[in-house]
C-alpha cells in the first residue's frame, strides 16, 4: 500500500475500536499516532477520489533527521553519570521537561517542552521516584545470621515460648503538621495544617517504640515524649510484658528478642545490655537477644508487619496531640488479625548514661558460640549453646 492507503486503512481500523483505537492501531501498525488520527478524520469526513499520492520519503522529516544528535544530547542530560559527563549542566538540578528543553536550546537545538516529553517517552524514560532497596555494605556473615535467627525463632515457637521483634519507629511531629498520604473528606474541605514543618520547641516529637509478638501477630507501642534511649527501649519491652506478654504466655520461662544492630537497642550499647539483663532477673526470665546484621534493619519483622500498618492507619491525618498518636496506633488492625495496643510514656530519659567495664563484666550475659556480639542470653543460670 502507498502512504495514502496506509493512512486511510489504519484510520478506518481505529474507528472500529470504541476507546483507545488510535493508540492501539498506531502501536500495531508502527505508524505515528498523528498519521492514524489524520486518517480517521479523513474517513469520518468522507474519502475523496484523488490520484495525488505522497512520494516515498515525503512528508515532515523526523526530529533526528532535521536536528542530528538531539536524542543523544537529551540522553546525556537525563543520565549524565552513565553517559560519561559528570560536568553536565543539569547534574545537580531537577530534570523537568522545561529545564531540559531550555538546556537543549542553549546547546543549539530547536525544541519545545512537549517535544522533549514525547522524546523521553519514545526513549523509554518515565517519571519515577527513589526506591529504598540499598542496604549498605553486606557483612560476610549476614546470611548465616539470618539463618541463625530463623532457627532460634522456630526453636522458641516449638517450645511455646514468646518471640518478639522490637524497634523504635521514626520520631513524629505532634501538632497541626501535614502528614503523608490522603484520606476521604467532603470535596473541597481538606484538613487545614500549618504551611511549614518547623518544629514547635514547646511540643517535643513523639517517639514510638514497638514490640511485635511474631507468633500472636499483635503488638505494643510505647509513645515517648523524651529521647530514644536504652532505658526507654527496655521500659517499653517491660510495659509489653506486664500488659500483654505474661498474660499470653503465663508459663513462659524464656523470651526471644530480635532487634537491630544499632540505636537504643544496639549490640554495642552497654546500657541496653545492663537494663535488659536487669529486666530478665526481675521477671525470672532467660532472655535471648539476637541482633540483625548492620544495614539490614528493614528485615526486622516489626517494620513490615506492624509499623507499616500504623503508618497507613494515620496517613493524611495531622497528629494533633500525643493522645491522638496513641489512639491512632491503638486502632490499627488488619484483616489478617493484627491488633496493636499503645500507651503514652511521659517519663524523661537521660542521655549519655555510662556503664563501666566492671559493671558490664559482673552481669550474667552469656554470648553464643556463633557471633557472641550479635547473639547472647541474659539472666538464667547457664551458658547458651
Amino acid at each position: 500500500m502507498d502512504e495514502r492507503q496506509r493512512r486511510l486503512t489504519t484510520g478506518a481500523a481505529s474507528k472500529m475500536i470504541e476507546h483507545g483505537g488510535i493508540s492501539a492501531i498506531a502501536r500495531m501498525s508502527g505508524l505515528d499516532r498523528m498519521t492514524v488520527s489524520r486518517g480517521a478524520k479523513q474517513i469520518a469526513a468522507g474519502v475523496q477520489d484523488t490520484t495525488r499520492v505522497r512520494m516515498p520519503g515525503g512528508g515532515r522529516k523526523t526530529l533526528e533527521e532535521t536536528q542530528p544528535g538531539i536524542k543523544d544530547a537529551l540522553d546525556a542530560l537525563v543520565e549524565p553519570e552513565t553517559r560519561g559527563d559528570p560536568m553536565c549542566p543539569l547534574r545537580w538540578t531537577s530534570k523537568s521537561v522545561h529545564k531540559l528543553a531550555g538546556t537543549l536550546t542553549m546547546l543549539g537545538f530547536r525544541v519545545s517542552n512537549m517535544t522533549v516529553y514525547n522524546m523521553l517517552r519514545e526513549m523509554g524514560y518515565s517519571l519515577q521516584g527513589t526506591a529504598k532497596v540499598l542496604e549498605g555494605t553486606n557483612h560476610p556473615d549476614r546470611d548465616d545470621q539470618f539463618r541463625y535467627i530463623a532457627s532460634l525463632v522456630t526453636l522458641f515457637q516449638g517450645r511455646g515460648q514468646p518471640v518478639t521483634s522490637c524497634d523504635a519507629k521514626k520520631k513524629e511531629q505532634v501538632g497541626q503538621y501535614a502528614n503523608e498520604g490522603r484520606e476521604w473528606h467532603p470535596k473541597g474541605q481538606p484538613v487545614p495544617v500549618k504551611d511549614h514543618d518547623f518544629p514547635d520547641p514547646d511540643m517535643p516529637k513523639a517517639v514510638p517504640y514497638g514490640v511485635y509478638d511474631v507468633t500472636a501477630n499483635n503488638g505494643w507501642v510505647s509513645v515517648g515524649i523524651s529521647a530514644d534511649t536504652a532505658e526507654f527501649a527496655v521500659n517499653s519491652i517491660r510495659a509489653w510484658w506486664h500488659r500483654m506478654g505474661r498474660v499470653a504466655y503465663p508459663n513462659a520461662k524464656e523470651l526471644l528478642i530480635t532487634v537491630d544492630a544499632g540505636g537504643s537497642n544496639g549490640h554495642r550499647n552497654r546500657l541496653w545490655k545492663k537494663l535488659i539483663t536487669q529486666f530478665a532477673l526481675e521477671e525470672g526470665l532467660e532472655i535471648t537477644v539476637c541482633h540483625f546484621p548492620p544495614g539490614t534493619s528493614k528485615w526486622n519483622k516489626i517494620e513490615h508487619r506492624m509499623f507499616s500498618q500504623i503508618t497507613m492507619n494515620w496517613r493524611g491525618r495531622p497528629l494533633e496531640s500525643y493522645e491522638s498518636v496513641v489512639s491512632l496506633i491503638g486502632s490499627t488492625k488488619t484483616s489478617k488479625g493484627l491488633s496493636v495496643d499503645a500507651a503514652l510514656d511521659d517519663s524523661v530519659y537521660q542521655r549519655g548514661i555510662k556503664v563501666s567495664d566492671r559493671e558490664l563484666g559482673e552481669l550474667p550475659i552469656y554470648p553464643h558460640l556463633f557471633h557472641g556480639d550479635w547473639n547472647y542470653t541474659v539472666g538464667g543460670s547457664r551458658e547458651a549453646d
